[in-house]
């Protein structure tokens, strides 16, 4: 069963995306997100069998983390007024939908940070997606400006993760 952090990730993905409604089924847990109007997702249905789904409903029932849901609403522009004022800079994107992480293990480093130096070819990150790790590697050499997701964050195809200063 998702956890409710996941849960609230996949509010915040599907009111930024086109997505009007969306459905999660596994083990018998039933999901069912729908928009409501602009930018305002909706827990519709959530249910499961009870044995397997007894200490989920207190954590979901709670509407909060879907009025919540609008509030992320204003950090896409904030996260907007960077990428336009550098526009000469290079935009190394997400290929895919998944989970992005920035090391190959939570003990490990992370493969770069701001103001690291990259190669190109060189491993920038890792996106998760349907349980494959696929490494991301940078399509140029330069300095990385900006990280532009945290560690878990679930990401969408085409979305910049990483702002480069090309040389």
């Amino acid at each position: 069963m998702l956890k409710i952090q996941e849960i609230r990730e996949l509010i915040k993905l599907i009111d930024k995306s086109s997505i009007n409604e969306f459905k999660y089924e596994n083990d018998g847990a039933k999901i069912v997100l729908k928009k409501n109007g602009v930018g305002e997702s909706q827990l519709a249905d959530v249910s499961a069998p009870a044995a397997a789904y007894q200490p989920a409903p207190a954590a979901i029932q709670p509407q909060a983390p879907v009025q919540s849901a609008p509030a992320a609403a204003p950090q896409a522009p904030a996260q907007e007024q960077p990428k336009a004022a550098d526009e000469n800079l290079h935009k190394i994107v997400s290929p895919m939908v998944g989970t992005f992480y920035s090391a190959s293990a939570p003990d490990q480093p992370s493969f770069v940070k701001s103001g690291d130096k990259v190669s190109k070819d060189s491993i920038v990150c890792i996106i998760e997606a349907m349980k494959l790790f696929n490494e991301i590697e940078s399509e140029v050499n330069g300095e990385i400006v900006e990280v532009l997701v945290e560690n878990g964050q679930l990401v969408e195809y085409g979305q910049p993760l990483f702002l480069v200063k090309s040389e």
